[in-house]
């Protein structure tokens, strides 16, 4: 689809990392219309992949206290691009650390997802990490401190993901297609 255009947009709300703007938009027929849109710099997620004795698959995740839904979520490691001109593979190295405490001595990239396109414009760039090597974890605030951090075969966390278990959308998406592109 061709011919619409943003004709503009003014802040609503400027938080620490988000942007709440409304914008203006003309369609092909030139019929203007407002749209709320969160601004983002976007975020980063990983699958980090180890393989045991026996050469299955396994997958670190983490279980945390995510306040918007006030629930505890399972998911991938992850984070906001919150550091300015910061790549996003540096990114992805630097939560890996902060979150579970591991070095990723490979990144594949896997997707850029498009997270919630009705409200925001965030990017999530998801990456497959190999050749794991621990090192000292670097927790940031409170959700961090307090998550659980899970080692569980592939197999199984695809199994969460068909059961219901796992619904963040990063982490359906990497999972699955890190599970498609370890076949």
């Amino acid at each position: 689809m061709t011919g619409f255009r943003r004709v503009g947009e003014s802040l609503v709300h400027q938080g620490y990392i988000w942007r709440l703007v409304t914008a203006e938009f003309e369609s092909p027929n030139g019929e203007r219309f407002h749209r709320d849109v969160v601004r983002s710099p976007g975020a980063v997620a990983v699958v980090p992949i180890w393989v045991d004795a026996e050469g299955t698959p396994g997958v670190i995740l983490v279980r945390q206290y995510r306040p918007p839904y006030d629930d505890v979520i399972i998911e991938v490691p992850a984070g906001m691009r919150d550091v300015p001109g910061e790549p996003p593979e540096v990114t992805a190295r630097r939560e890996l650390v902060e979150e579970v405490g591991y070095e990723a001595g490979s990144l594949h990239h896997l997707i850029d997802l498009y997270p919630s396109p009705g409200m925001t414009d965030s990017v999530t760039t998801i990456y497959l990490a190999t050749d794991l090597t621990p090192t000292e974890r670097q927790a940031h605030g409170p959700e961090e401190q307090h998550m659980d951090i899970l080692h569980l075969s592939l197999t199984e966390a695809v199994d969460w993901v068909t059961t219901g278990r796992i619904r963040d959308a990063k982490s359906v998406s990497g999972l699955l297609l890190a599970e498609r592109l370890l076949r």
